[in-house]
């Protein structure tokens, strides 16, 4: 699960390129990536509103979307802040496989 503050990072990125920030969403598990839902929402948005970090960064590659993914980084945030004082049993298992994925998720409870 993340922070409040992570997800506070998403909506700026649904204005348009010249307002949008200019460094990337990095994804939660693999920071050298970028965020794979970040990518595929923002740039079927139009040309009005594409990525500036992605404009910028000539060799970025924006992959198909692999699963249903929000229609704003808005609606993404608004759905992730819903439940994040009390997680649902299916959120808490998702970062369950998250973390044995990913050893960096692990935090120091992981680790005891």
């Amino acid at each position: 699960m993340w922070v409040v503050e992570e997800y506070a990072k998403l909506p700026p990125y649904d204005a348009e390129t010249f307002a949008q920030p200019f460094q990337g969403f990095s994804c939660h598990a693999t920071p050298d990536f970028y965020c794979h839902g970040w990518a595929v929402v923002h740039s079927n948005r139009g040309h009005a509103y594409e990525l500036l970090a992605l404009r910028i960064d000539h060799e970025a590659v924006v992959p198909d979307a692999a699963v249903p993914l929000w229609g704003s980084g808005l609606e993404a945030a608004e759905w992730g802040m819903r439940d994040i004082r009390r997680p649902k049993k299916a959120a808490k298992a998702m970062v369950n496989r998250l973390r044995k994925r990913y050893p960096r998720l692990k935090g120091p409870a992981d680790n005891a």
